[in-house]
């Protein structure tokens, strides 16, 4: 990387994805050219997922499900069509439309590419993990924020009063008990199970003895919202306690909190992130079905708390 662009900073963000992205293209080219076989890195995308349908699909079903443009696919089918791989035929349903599907020879190449999947992926996992172990959740973080919201509409309406989210501090502590207090005194009823009243009291000692870490949640200059994440084993984690201010609940806070849990996890080359939801609050348990998160019987290590209505994982 030249010295210009890293002074650039973020100015040169879209040219070092672009730098990034060829580089990695031509890459994959040579290891199927060293490998015999006439296939090009850029044709994945749209090879895999006529491979992994049973039926033919039209340019704009192919599309849609890699999220391409029309005219890329209609590029990669063309030069897939040149070498025999697919083959294109009218779409009865669709005189506009073409359904596309593997050749025989195409469906036949599928048995000599997998092996080379595997190694690739295993190859390009590396790579990514070098940047962080996150990475690819961080890039599904980048992805989304450019879907909701164009550079140009972030550059006339800036938010300079986004939520951040930061480790612990000592002179932090006093968060915890205030945007615990509500819960306690209303969902609770004033009563704490053995686990959570630790918490509460000394909540460093509950979680940092341990191999644990606390987040809390910043918006403008005030703390909105926090999570501890707690070690369970050596490769496992618990993100024990969530608590958002309910006049900023609905934000999208709890999100950014939970996604810390995984980062921090990822970090400590965890395999497991455990995560108890509420009885009777299915946006929690949506959110935690989008980030990824399944239900899965508790381990020996986690205290169930009573007003846990399910225990959910998510696996590296």
């Amino acid at each position: 990387m030249s010295s210009t662009t890293a002074k650039l900073s973020y100015l040169a963000g879209a040219t070092r994805f672009r730098r990034i992205s060829e580089k990695l293209y031509i890459d994959g080219d040579k290891v199927y050219s060293e490998a015999g076989i006439k296939f090009k890195a850029s044709w994945f995308p749209v090879y895999y997922v006529l491979a992994i349908n049973d039926s033919s699909l039209t340019i704009m079903q192919i599309a849609e499900r890699i999220d391409f443009s029309h005219i890329t696919v209609k590029n990669v089918i063309r030069e897939l069509e040149q070498e025999e791989l697919v083959t294109v035929t009218p779409n009865p349903s669709d005189k506009r439309s073409k359904l596309v599907s593997l050749s025989t020879k195409g469906q036949k190449q599928i048995y000599r590419l997998k092996p080379l999947w595997i190694s690739y992926s295993t190859a390009l996992k590396n790579i990514f993990q070098s940047g962080h172990p996150d990475f690819m959740n961080i890039l599904q973080r980048i992805d989304n924020q450019i879907e909701k919201s164009s550079i140009q509409q972030i550059i006339e309406h800036p938010d300079p009063e986004s939520v951040t989210v930061v480790d612990y501090r000592p002179d932090l502590d006093k968060h915890f008990h205030e945007l615990a207090g509500p819960w306690l005194t209303g969902e609770a009823n004033g009563i704490l199970e053995e686990e959570e009243g630790i918490n509460l009291q000394k909540p460093e000692e509950a979680h940092f003895m341990e191999g644990g870490f606390i987040f809390y949640a910043r918006y403008k200059d005030q703390i909105v919202g926090f999570a501890a994440l707690k070690r369970l084993t050596d490769y496992s984690f618990e993100c024990s306690s969530i608590f958002i201010n309910p006049n900023y609940r609905n934000n999208g806070i709890d999100t950014r909190l939970i996604e810390r849990c995984i980062c921090r996890s990822l970090e400590n080359q965890a395999s497991e992130l455990w995560i108890q939801a509420p009885v009777n609050t299915p946006e929690v348990l949506d959110t935690y079905q989008k980030l990824g998160f399944g239900e899965k019987e508790a381990p020996e290590q986690m205290q169930v708390l009573e007003q846990t209505g399910r225990v959910m994982c998510l696996e590296f």
